[in-house]
C-alpha cells in the first residue's frame, strides 16, 4: 500500500532558517501493508521527521529524489482517487470558523465513503454537537471532532499525527475503542506519537525514526521474543542488562530474551533501548532473520 524507496529530502521553508537546505532523509526505504488490522506506530524525538515523513505519504510535501507510490499513485500527483482515500488529522490543526454541521456538509463529498451514521455516533461518544462551531471549541474539542469525521471516512488509509494530544483520560479511552473497532484487513492506519502510553496497545508494528533515519521497524510480536521487559528490585544497578531505568523501589530492564516466555513491552524502554544500543539491536533481530534463513 506505502513503497518509499531511496527517499532524499530536504528542508525548503523560508520559515525554518535554520532547517533551511538540511537534508533531512537520505535514501530512505520504508513498506507499509495493509493487513490483519495493523495500526503502524511511528516514534521518535522531535525534530526526528515523523512529521515530515506522514506529509510525504500524503502529499503535502514533495521528496527530493527516489520513488514513492500510496495506494498505486504518486503522493506528488495528488491524484483525487488517492486524495479520496487518504485523511489526515495533523497535530496543529487550522479550521475554518463554522459548525461542525457545516464542516460536514462542506467536507464530506470528498470521501465517497463517509458514512454520515457514523459521524453522528462518534460525535455523540465523544459529548459534541453538531451546532457548535469549530473554533470556539477547546483544543481537545476540537480534536474529537476532527478524529470524528476523520474514522467516519472510512479511507483506506487513516494517519494520526499525536492524535491524544489535548485528550482528557476518558476521551482517550474512546479513542483506543474507536480505533480498534475502526480498523479492517484492507485499511492501514499510522499513529504518531509522543504519548506512547495513549496508544500502547493499538500500535503494531512499531517503527522508530531517528535523525530522518529508520532505525527499527519490528512487529510487537517479534519484539516480545527477541527482549524481555522486567520490573526489578534492589539499589544496585543491574550490569547485564540493555537499558536500565531508576524507578522507586528498583530498576526497570531491558534484556535480550533467552527463554521462550514473552512479557509485556514497554514502548518508552523499547525506545531508549534502541536509540542507546543501535548495534546490539540491529544485531539481535538479524540474528532471528539468519537463523529463519538457514
Amino acid at each position: 500500500m506505502i513503497n518509499l524507496h531511496n527517499i532524499t529530502f530536504s528542508y525548503k521553508s523560508g520559515l525554518l532558517k535554520k532547517m533551511k537546505g538540511k537534508k533531512l532523509f537520505d535514501q530512505l526505504d520504508l513498506h507499509m501493508q495493509a493487513g490483519q488490522g495493523q495500526i503502524y506506530g511511528l516514534l521518535g524525538k522531535n525534530g526526528a521527521g515523523k512529521t515530515s515523513l506522514l506529509k510525504l505519504i500524503s502529499g503535502l510535501v514533495f521528496p527530493d529524489g527516489g520513488t514513492a507510490e500510496v495506494m498505486g499513485h504518486i503522493p506528488a500527483d495528488r491524484h483525487p482517487a488517492m486524495l479520496a482515500d487518504i485523511y489526515y488529522v495533523q497535530e496543529e490543526l487550522y479550521l475554518p470558523e463554522i459548525k461542525i454541521s457545516e464542516y460536514e456538509k462542506f467536507y464530506a463529498p470528498f470521501y465517497p465513503k463517509f458514512s454520515a451514521e457514523q459521524f453522528d455516533y462518534y460525535l455523540r461518544e465523544f459529548d459534541l454537537e453538531k451546532s457548535s462551531k469549530i473554533h470556539n471549541l477547546s483544543h481537545g474539542q476540537k480534536k474529537k471532532a476532527i478524529l470524528s469525521f476523520g474514522m467516519a471516512c472510512n479511507s483506506r488509509l487513516l494517519i494520526l499525527d499525536e492524535p491524544t494530544n489535548g485528550l482528557d483520560i476518558p476521551s482517550k479511552s474512546l479513542f483506543r475503542k474507536m480505533i480498534a473497532n475502526a480498523i479492517s484487513d484492507d485499511r492501514l492506519f499510522i499513529i504518531s506519537t509522543h504519548q506512547v502510553k495513549d496508544v500502547s496497545n493499538l500500535i503494531d508494528p512499531i517503527i522508530i525514526l531517528e535523525d530522518g533515519k529508520i532505525l527499527f521497524n519490528e512487529s510487537v510480536e517479534r519484539i516480545s521474543q527477541k527482549l524481555s521487559f522486567d520490573l526489578e528490585q534492589g539499589l544496585a544497578e543491574p550490569a547485564d542488562a540493555m537499558y536500565s531505568e531508576r524507578i522507586p523501589g528498583g530498576y526497570k530492564t531491558v534484556r535480550e530474551n533467552k527463554t521462550s516466555m514473552e512479557s509485556e513491552i514497554d514502548l518508552e524502554a523499547l525506545f531508549n533501548t534502541i536509540v542507546m544500543n543501535q548495534e546490539k539491536i540491529n544485531h539481535l533481530f538479524q540474528k532471528e532473520i539468519q537463523h529463519e534463513s538457514n
